[in-house]
C-alpha cells in the first residue's frame, strides 16, 4: 500500500509546487472573449494565482480576429507574452481562429474550441475540413456551443459553454469559476447570473462525456 500512495504523494506535491497555464485566447470581436478573460481571471485571483494578460488585439472591429494571452501561475510572471509552441491551451469561440493560432500550442497542449463559424470573410474555408483538422490534434474538445447556448434558451453566453468545456484542463476549482461569473455578471441580474453558470456547467458537462469516451477507448485497445 505505501509504495502505491507514494507516486500518488508526489503528484500532489509536484502539482501544489508547479502551478502555470498559458492561454491563447482566440475568437472574433463580439464573441465574449473579454467575459471569457476576466472569469478565468477572477477565478485565479481567487485561488491565489499570478496573473498576466496581454493586451486583447481586434476587440475595436466587430466581426475582426481577436486574440489575446493569458497567463497564470502560482509564482511570479515576468512577461505577458506566451512563447511559440509554449501555450498549454487554446480556448477559442470560432473555429477557424482556433486554427490559426496552433503554431502557439505545445505539443502536449489542449485545443478547446466552438465549431459555430463566424464567416467574415469571401474565403472561409469549408467547415469540413476546418473540423477535419481539429480532428487530426491529439488533444482536443470541439463542441458546438452556440447550440447547446440556444437550447438553454441563453444564445448569448455560448462563450460560457466554451469556457466550461475548457475548465477541466485549467486546474482551477469549478466553484472558483461559477464564483467569478458571480461577480462578472452579478450587476446583470440573478437571471442573468444563471444563465452564464448553467452554460458554463453545460460546457462542463461535454467535456467530462468526451474524457470519459476517450478513457473508455483508449481501455479497448
Amino acid at each position: 500500500m505505501h509504495s502505491n500512495a507514494e507516486p500518488e504523494i508526489q503528484r500532489k506535491i509536484k502539482k501544489q509546487i508547479i502551478m502555470k497555464k498559458d492561454i491563447i485566447l482566440a475568437g472574433v470581436g463580439g464573441q465574449g472573449i473579454l467575459s471569457i478573460a476576466a472569469a478565468i481571471g477572477l477565478a485565479a485571483v481567487e485561488s491565489g494565482l499570478y496573473l498576466k494578460q496581454a493586451e486583447v488585439h481586434g476587440m475595436s472591429q466587430r466581426g475582426g480576429d481577436v486574440q489575446s494571452h493569458l497567463r497564470l501561475s502560482d509564482k511570479e510572471i515576468f512577461s505577458d507574452l506566451i512563447p511559440r509552441g509554449r501555450a498549454d491551451m487554446i480556448i477559442s469561440v470560432e473555429p477557424m481562429e482556433s486554427l490559426r493560432y496552433l503554431p502557439m500550442l505545445s505539443e502536449d497542449g489542449w485545443l478547446i474550441t466552438n465549431t459555430k463559424p463566424f464567416i467574415n470573410i469571401s474565403n472561409y474555408p469549408s467547415l469540413e475540413s476546418i473540423i477535419s483538422e481539429i480532428e487530426s490534434l491529439p488533444q482536443k474538445i470541439y463542441l458546438d456551443a452556440d447550440e447547446i447556448a440556444v437550447r438553454l434558451k441563453s444564445p448569448k453566453s455560448a462563450n460560457m459553454v466554451v469556457l466550461g468545456a475548457a475548465s477541466p484542463y485549467l486546474d482551477i476549482d469549478f466553484e472558483k469559476l461559477e464564483y467569478a461569473i458571480k461577480l462578472l455578471f452579478g450587476r446583470k441580474g440573478e437571471e442573468v447570473v444563471n444563465a452564464n453558470i448553467n452554460s458554463l456547467k453545460a460546457g462542463r458537462e461535454y467535456a467530462d462525456k468526451q474524457i470519459s469516451k476517450a478513457k473508455e477507448q483508449t481501455t479497448d485497445v
